[in-house]
């Protein structure tokens, strides 16, 4: 039987873990959902190592962010074979990525956030019921009752009653089963005067998602898969936006749009310490195989490691045939497996015709990765979704609020209501609608509270990608800590009102009250505004 906790929270990605842990430290009880076997969505289901800001190993981000990105560094100091000089590293980036300073494999990621809600599962204030998707919710009189959830085991039901829901889904799926007002896809330019937004409004504009895998390399190896059922069409595909086919080195720049070569050298000499990853000064995706990498052999001790690892999330294996979202179970379950097929196909040409530098053609020694992954077949759990359902906030952010172009380098909106800080430029893939990438810089921004308020519904909070952004701003408001610290404030704030006994809208438009919240979260540690930094 299942409790009836004070907090349900649907989705067991990084916003829904930061909520757990903010709602039970706050002295709450938890039942905490998610839909595959492993917690930790982005980072570890999903397989795409931290997008972070370049001032991440200094501030802007919530304390507990913090731990567990150190928690994560212990990890290998603690268990991996480092080499001396990068056992002595404070900031040591295990992987040697140049997406981010902290690239490290999904299964230590999941490891560290395990650990981290051990306490509270120990202590049966947190009831974590994994393989469960939502397939029902009860609303009434602008409250959501109760959430039914499904086991992807063997099809039971569990109807979970509580007092506030939070939707950590990686699509918004619980807006859409409470009836809870939500935007789907692209705006239209004129309703909020977006410069980046289309001309009409699509619900089914959506960015591409992409089927993340792991990948090393081992010389003189064959460990070529079967070629893919789809691999004609993709091997043939070419974008009408893109300059060459898909499966190809060449693909546009998505800052300039310029065609510019990528380049692919499985277990690269460079000695990994000499590596830099400052997305603000170089996004670091133009060499393939070091862009996501998140193991590399030069940091251990020699004969340690036969390989590198990388992770493979690229420009060839974003698919954007089909949206996601709203276009019937049937066009969902097209797009994943396409989606799927798409990244199979780039491995097994990767494996046979990609172009190498000493005039060859093919990568044999590339071995996928199931164990890395989790998985029979070596992809990763669930797909990597970048756009969400959003609801109908309180406040809507929009490129005004933080495109550099519009405010400046100084700029961007500074709320009375701040929760929190972030900071990536607006990074849009393409998309379903046929728009090409839109990469724009943007200023460190503020996460106003108002954006985590639904308009009308009293006692559900998003803890994701699902607050109150545009298909513009959600470019910057989606990836790793942003998403960790929406969650841990949608947390902290369900059991404030429960402790206190107001509501959501309330906190956030009475001044008094929004202080009181805003004096709990600065002694958890959460930053709520930025020092004097600049945008790129």
């Amino acid at each position: 039987m299942t409790p009836e906790p004070d907090i349900l929270i649907v989705g067991g990605g990084l916003g829904g873990v930061a909520a757990a842990l903010a709602a039970c430290r706050a002295g709450r009880s938890v039942v905490l959902t998610e839909e595959t076997d492993w917690i930790g969505g982005q980072l570890t289901s999903q397989a795409v190592p931290p997008d972070e800001h370049p001032w991440v190993e200094q501030f802007g981000t919530t304390a507990s962010y913090r731990q567990l990105r150190e928690s994560i560094r212990t990890y290998y100091r603690q268990w991996y074979p480092l080499r001396s000089e990068a056992l002595a590293l404070t900031d040591l980036n295990p992987g040697a990525g140049r997406v981010s300073k902290l690239c490290g494999e999904p299964r230590v990621a999941l490891a560290v956030l395990e650990a981290m809600l051990a306490p509270h599962l120990a202590s049966g204030r947190l009831t974590l019921l994994t393989e469960y998707r939502p397939v029902a919710a009860e609303a009434e009189d602008d409250t959501v009752r109760s959430v039914t959830v499904e086991s992807l085991r063997d099809g039971a039901r569990r109807t979970v009653t509580a007092r506030y829901v939070i939707d950590a889904t990686e699509t918004g799926e619980l807006l859409e089963l409470a009836g809870v007002e939500y935007a789907v896809g692209a705006e239209s330019r004129d309703e909020f005067g977006e410069p980046h937004a289309p001309e009409t409004a699509d619900p089914l504009n959506q960015q591409g998602i992409t089927v993340c895998f792991a990948l090393s390399h081992h010389e003189g190896e064959d460990h070529t898969i079967d070629k893919p059922a789809d691999y004609d069409f993709w091997r043939s595909y070419r974008p009408d936006f893109w300059p060459g086919p898909l499966l190809g080195f060449l693909a546009p720049d998505p800052r300039t749009l310029e065609a510019v070569p990528r380049t692919f050298v499985p277990n690269p000499e460079l000695d990994p310490l000499d590596v830099s990853a400052d997305q603000s000064a170089d996004a670091g995706d133009k060499e393939l195989f070091g862009f996501r990498r998140v193991l590399a052999r030069k940091l251990h001790r020699p004969g340690a490691f036969d390989s590198d690892i990388t992770l493979v999330n690229w420009p060839l294996n974003d698919y954007w045939l089909k949206p996601l979202i709203g276009a019937g179970e049937e066009t969902t379950a097209q797009a994943v497996a396409e989606a799927r097929q798409l990244s199979l196909s780039v491995l097994y040409w990767l494996q046979t015709e990609a172009p190498r530098a000493d005039g060859g053609a093919g990568f044999p020694g590339l071995r996928l990765r199931p164990d890395v992954m989790g998985t029979a077949d070596g992809l990763a759990k669930a797909p990597y979704i970048r756009e969400s359902r959003r609801i109908k906030a309180v406040t809507t952010i929009t490129e005004h609020d933080v495109a550099i172009d519009l405010v400046g380098p100084h700029g961007g909106t500074k709320y009375r209501d701040s929760v929190g800080v972030g900071g990536y430029r607006i990074d849009l893939h393409p998309s379903t609608g046929g728009d090409n990438y839109i990469d724009i810089g943007s200023v460190p921004f503020e996460i106003p509270l108002g954006a985590l308020v639904p308009r009308r519904v009293r006692n559900l909070l998003p803890a994701g990608k699902n607050i109150g952004t545009t298909h513009i701003t959600n470019g910057c408001y989606r990836l790793h800590p942003v998403e960790w610290n929406i969650g841990e404030v949608a947390g902290a704030l369900a059991a404030h009102c429960l402790t206190e006994g107001v509501e959501p809208r309330q906190v956030q438009s009475e001044d008094k009250r929004f202080d009181e919240f805003a004096a709990l979260l600065d002694r958890s540690g959460v930053q709520r505004h930025w020092p004097d930094v600049r945008g790129y």
